[in-house]
This record gives C-alpha cells, structure tokens and sequence, in this order.
C-alpha cells in the first residue's frame, strides 16, 4: 500500500495553460468563498490559523500513488469488474484510540473480504472507514440534557464528547491530535497489510471459528466451500510463501470531508503528475447534508484527485445529482466517483431507480454502492439510538434488487462497523435485544455494526452476489 512519490505543498495548481481544466484553475483555499454548513465557527481564529500553518508542514498522510491505485481499483468495480467493501468507525474516538481496536476492525473486514470474494467471484477493494473518520455532520446545531442545552458534539477533531460548556467549544489543537492518531493508524495498517497478519489461510480460519457456533451454523456451507477452495490451492502449491500476494492485502483509508481547513492544509499538488491530491486519505466523500452543487464541501473536493465518495439520500433530486456528477467528475475518470445510496429500508425503490435512470442519461461513469445504516437508525424502547440488523439487511437486498431489474451493476456496500464485542445494533444470529443496548453501548455518535453481525451480514451479501452471478451466467447460456 506505502508508495514513494511525493507531494509538495502549493497553494494553487498550475494554470499557464490557456486551456486550463478545472482542476488546474482550482485553488485549494477557493471553498472559503463559498457557502459552508455543518462546520464549526471557531471562536480562537489566530489559534485556527497556527495549527493550519503547522500542518501545512507536515507529511501528507497518504500519498498521491497510493489514491491513484485505488481509483484505478474502483474502475475496475464500476466495470463489473470487482466489488467495493468500504466500512468503520462512525466516528474515530481520541478515548478509544488503542492498537486492538484497530486490529480487530481490520481483521473483520479482512474476513468479510474473504466471504465477498466467494460470492462475487470477484477482487475486494477492502476500504476502512479509519485514519480520518473523526468529524460529523448533526441534525441539529445543539443538543439538551435535561434543562441544560449546549452545541452538538460534532466529533473529536471539532469539540469534545462530554456534556459541559468547556468541551463544547471548537477547539483547533484537537487538528493536530487527529493527524497524530491517524498518522499511528495508518503505520499499523501498513504492518498489518504485508506483514503477514493478512494471510488468507489465517483469515480463512477465523471465519470457521465464527460458523463453529450453533447460532451461525447456517453460514458454514460457505465457509466449508471457503476451506475446501483453500485446501485445494495448497494441494495445488499455492500458498502464501509459493504466491506472495496470498500474505498481504491492499487496504485503503477513507473519512467524510467535512472539516475543510484540516483538509486544506493536508492538499498537496503531486509531483508525478502536477494535480492537488488530497493528503488526508486516500478516498474522501461529501455527506448528504453538505452535498450542495455551490457549496463549500463540493468546491474542494472537485479539485482533488483522489476517488470521491457522494452520499445519496432521498431529498437529492435528479437534477442535482447530473450538476454534482458534472463538477465532481467532469472528465467521466472510471473510479473517479462512487454514488453511495442511503434511503432506509422501504424506501429504495421509491429514489434509486430514478437516480440510475439519471446517471444513465448523462452516460456517466459510476461506482454504486449501498449504505444501509444511515437511513435506519430509530430510538429504541429503552431510549438508545439503535439500527435494527434486518432493516439494514432488507435495504442491502433492496438495492441489489433495483440494480437487478435496472441492469445495473450494484458495486459495493458501505457500513458502519467495529471489531469490538459491542452492543448497539439490536439483532444477529447472536440476538442483541433491547434489553441488551446498554450493555456494551460504546459509540462516540451512532450505532455500529458488531463483529458478528458484520461478518454475518457478509455471509449474506455474498448470498446475493451469487444468486446474482449464478442468474447472469444461466441468461448468458440460454441467450447462447
């Protein structure tokens, strides 16, 4: 994953040329002219300033070879070609920051890899929601407890979590912690990537510790497919010291780019090739509440490089998601941009199809994938925010159902998940109730997919890319 080119750090892309594109007239500080929403207003600016300056200074966290890999990766699911497995933290904790964490997010993801790849058939581009994810956009500007009423906590590179006037307030150093703990996060990653803990015989194990229990025994015909196609691959020679790549995955980062000075001061203009590269992650998206066409979130991120991420609610209208895929891709770059769908369950097939049909008429080159735990979310009995696993599930079935009837290709998913043993989602083959919640109900914002609910529902999606695959080669044969 590590490349060796680098990036230096200007203010604007060149412009000598009269036929300038509009990358190349882009200036990484032009979005200050533009509308902003959801962003803090500090009330320290000379303080704001100085942090800007100092990480300006610093290296960029990912590098511009490693984006364009994984955009190139991304064209490759846009053709059908792949499948996209984008999930993490909702929001990066500063508190929760530990090496474990880490490594147990990573290991689920590298275990639902393994069962997508079964499914599809197909190379996983395994995306964390890590190194980056620590802002978040909120309904409301404030929140109340009791009698008392303060600002939202809006993720800990903004303000802080606990309830008081103090750790409300915007605070600029808290930048400098984000680069820090993404900066250790991403040194981990790469270890855990090539430096064996990614075996796919290590992760192929793990999996059938998971179907050794009763409760996931419905899982373990696949898995025992899984185990017989690795047995067969060893009987064959190949292992992970015979095929090096059997040892080492690629894994990239991604965060919602919502606090645009951090942005800003980590863009950098690649040396390669003389375009801004974003120097935060290697992908970055646009929430669906700063999503506007002439907004400051969509002025920065149409000037970057990397692959940017558009999330797609229900009030987007058809005509607004042409003007976004005009700005934000207007070259119509294979993995440029990823359409990533969240409308709740019950209520895809009332926008996406719309929305397929809209793409389709501009010709425009896509990667769909499908959120399905933002528009789920409801307050349980006890009082706790909660995500029911068959809401999310009905909405992942949904969405391969539209693309079904559209023809389209249903590129990937996007969850929000941990490797811990948490309790936030009610539902699963291990029965999270209600009365459950609060047990281990460890979220800094909203609820999270646990271990095995992630892992199961991979087992499920799966089950949809197979059906799909097995229906699209019986329709080749009759045509044939």
């Amino acid at each position: 994953m590590a490349g060796t080119d680098c990036m230096k750090d200007r203010i604007m892309a060149p412009t000598n040329s009269s036929s300038a594109t509009p990358a190349q007239a882009w200036d990484k500080r032009g979005w200050r002219a533009y509308p902003r929403v959801q962003m803090p207003d500090y009330p320290d600016q000379p303080g704001v300033a100085a942090v800007e300056a100092q990480l300006a200074k610093y290296p960029p966290l990912v590098f511009a070879g490693e984006a364009r890999r994984l955009k190139a990766s991304l064209g490759e699911v846009a053709a059908g070609r792949a499948f996209l497995l984008q999930g993490g933290d909702c929001a990066e904790s500063f508190a929760e920051f530990s090496a474990d964490n880490i490594r147990d997010t990573f290991k689920v993801m590298l275990q639902m890899a393994v069962v997508l790849t079964w499914g599809a058939q197909l190379p996983v581009v395994k995306v964390g929601r890590m190194a980056g994810q620590f802002a978040k956009p909120r309904s409301a500007p404030t929140e109340k407890m009791g009698e008392q009423e303060l600002p939202s906590y809006r993720g800990d590179i903004i303000n802080g979590f606990d309830f008081t006037p103090e750790a409300r307030i915007p605070d600029p150093q808290r930048m400098l912690a984000a680069y820090t703990q993404a900066a250790a996060s991403l040194n981990l990653l790469r270890a855990f990537s090539t430096g064996g803990y990614a075996d796919i015989h290590r992760v192929q194990s793990w999996i059938s510790d998971f179907t050794g229990g009763e409760e996931a025994a419905r899982y373990r015909d696949i898995a025992e497919r899984i185990s017989d196609a690795m047995a067969f691959m060893a009987a064959a020679g190949v292992t992970s010291e015979t095929a090096h790549d059997l040892g080492k995955v690629d894994f990239y980062t991604s965060h919602e780019a919502l606090l645009l000075e951090y942005e800003e001061a980590l863009a950098r203009i690649d040396s390669t090739t003389g375009l801004p590269v974003a120097g935060s992650g290697h992908m970055i998206w646009i929430g669906d509440r700063t999503r506007q066409v002439d907004g400051a979130h969509v002025e920065f991120c149409r000037g970057v490089q990397n692959p940017i991420g558009l999330k797609c609610g229900p009030s987007i209208s058809d005509s607004d998601l042409k003007a976004l895929i005009a700005k934000l891709n207007p070259e119509n770059e294979p993995g440029r941009l990823t359409l990533i769908a969240r409308f709740g369950a019950g209520s895809v097939g009332d926008h996406l199809p719309r929305l397929i049909r809209a793409v389709r008429e501009e010709g425009a080159n896509v990667v769909w994938s499908c959120d399905p735990m933002h528009g789920n979310t409801i307050k349980s009995a006890s009082g706790y925010k909660t995500r029911p696993f068959d809401s999310v599930l009905r909405e992942v079935r949904e969405f391969f159902a539209v693309h079904r009837a559209e023809g389209t290709i249903p590129g990937g998913v996007h969850f929000e998940m941990t490797g811990q043993d948490v309790t936030e989602c009610i539902g699963g083959v291990r029965a999270v109730t209600d009365e459950d919640l609060s047990n281990r109900y460890h979220t800094a914002c909203d609820p999270r997919l646990n271990a095995s609910q992630s892992l199961e529902l991979a087992f499920l999606v799966a089950e949809e890319l197979r059906n799909r695959r097995v229906n699209g080669a019986s329709k080749q044969a009759k045509a044939g």
